[in-house]
């Protein structure tokens, strides 16, 4: 999707549900729920909520390149979060890794090409009993091994 060619209806549908005027505490809020309306935050959008909401552009990026959870890339419809924290890392955390860019195609930070997965690597996702640990979306799979983590990719 091209940034310059979105529609910035959703994006002032979930302002407009704000009633009165917008704090800068809502900002976070705001930048959740547009990330799910689009599945990324394109600048566009940020422009738009900096200028609806008076809310300084330089502070609208800052809390986005600030934060994790948000992204200016377009994502695939699941993430998948494998963890380097020391525990998974002695587990096996990179042959973990090189299985999921294998059975992917894509390294870490692409996207597939069908747009269902989004590839990271993260520091700790903090679940260090169930080393070594990826995360699909917001659910935990631990304990793996190359070829179990390949059937859990293959179950999406």
């Amino acid at each position: 999707m091209n940034v310059e060619s979105i529609n910035l209806r959703k994006m002032r549908e979930i302002i407009a549900s704000y009633s009165g005027r917008i704090k800068e505490s809502d900002l976070i809020p705001i930048l959740q729920k547009t990330q799910d309306a689009y599945g990324y935050l394109p600048r566009a959008a940020l422009e738009e909520i900096s200028n609806v909401t008076s809310i300084p552009r330089n502070k609208v990026f800052g809390v986005v390149t600030f934060y994790a959870q948000f992204s200016m890339i377009p994502r695939g419809k699941h993430t998948i979060k494998i963890c380097n924290g020391t525990a998974c890392h002695v587990k096996g955390s990179i042959e973990i890794r090189e299985k999921v860019k294998q059975v992917l195609g894509v390294e870490e930070g692409q996207m597939t090409p069908d747009f269902k997965f989004t590839l990271e690597t993260v520091a700790c996702l903090g679940t260090c009993f169930l080393a070594p640990v990826i995360m699909i979306g917001k659910r935990y799979y631990g304990k793996l091994t190359p070829e179990k983590t390949e059937e859990i990719i293959r179950t999406y």
